[in-house]
């Protein structure tokens, strides 16, 4: 690692902040730990993180609602650690906008190799082709994260943007749920075919705000999605 990636750890458990402290910092990153969400959320308007990595109960609030407020402004990585494994959990934590989700008690190390498959998905995806037009109506900016439709600009979540990219790419080829969740989620193992389901239907909403009468994305009973190519 050429240059030390930065983890912000926002953990109000001191041995369990100490323990991760000491595997990530062993694993060649820089780590930054606080135990309450305003200084969280201050640290992360004012200085520059690879990832963050968010306990979901704090003295001070919640990790969802940090997750939340951080996403207004950034689009840095996310790590969520709870003490609940329910799955309504993880999914509105997948929902709102984290990279991934582990319930505790967990391995440090295992934790240090999803920081490592993120960082590196996010560097490859970085270093991605330059723009591509699949549908004259689309206008994809890879480097600025950004896309426009029917001239308008999109506001979208990471993983809607990752998706409508996706298909903007491949034109007219049709992307099973499992391929989807493959490609887009850090872990599908830990996502439900029912969160494609919701991306989509708001990916949908979204273009519909910017041309009420079009409906790019196709839907293949039994197959998966695409995006009509014209």
């Amino acid at each position: 690692m050429t240059a030390a990636k930065r983890i912000l750890i926002v953990e109000d458990e001191p041995a369990i902040a100490d323990t991760l402290i000491y595997v990530l910092n062993q694993s060649g990153y820089q780590t930054e730990h606080v135990g309450l969400l305003q200084t969280a959320l201050s640290r992360l308007q004012t200085a520059a993180f690879s990832l963050a990595i968010l306990d979901v109960g704090l003295p001070d609030g919640n990790g969802f609602d940090l997750c939340r407020q951080l996403r207004r402004f950034s689009d840095i990585p996310v790590i969520f650690l709870t003490a609940h494994g329910d799955e309504i959990d993880r999914i509105v934590g997948l929902e709102i906008g984290a990279d991934d989700y582990i319930t505790k008690p967990f391995s440090p190390r295992e934790v240090a190799a999803r920081v490592g498959v993120i960082l590196r998905r996010l560097g490859t995806a970085h270093a991605n082709k330059p723009a591509v037009t699949a549908n004259a109506q689309f206008d994809l900016d890879s480097q600025a994260g950004r896309i426009r439709y029917c001239g308008q600009l999109l506001e979208l979540t990471r993983y809607e943007f990752l998706l409508l990219k996706l298909f903007i790419e491949h034109p007219e080829r049709i992307f099973s749920r499992e391929q989807l969740l493959e490609r887009i989620w850090q872990d599908p193992g830990d996502v439900f075919d029912r969160t494609v389901d919701t991306h989509i239907k708001t990916l949908r909403a979204k273009l519909r705000l910017a041309a009420a009468d079009q409906d790019p994305i196709r839907t293949h009973r039994g197959l998966g999605y695409s995006l009509q190519s014209r």
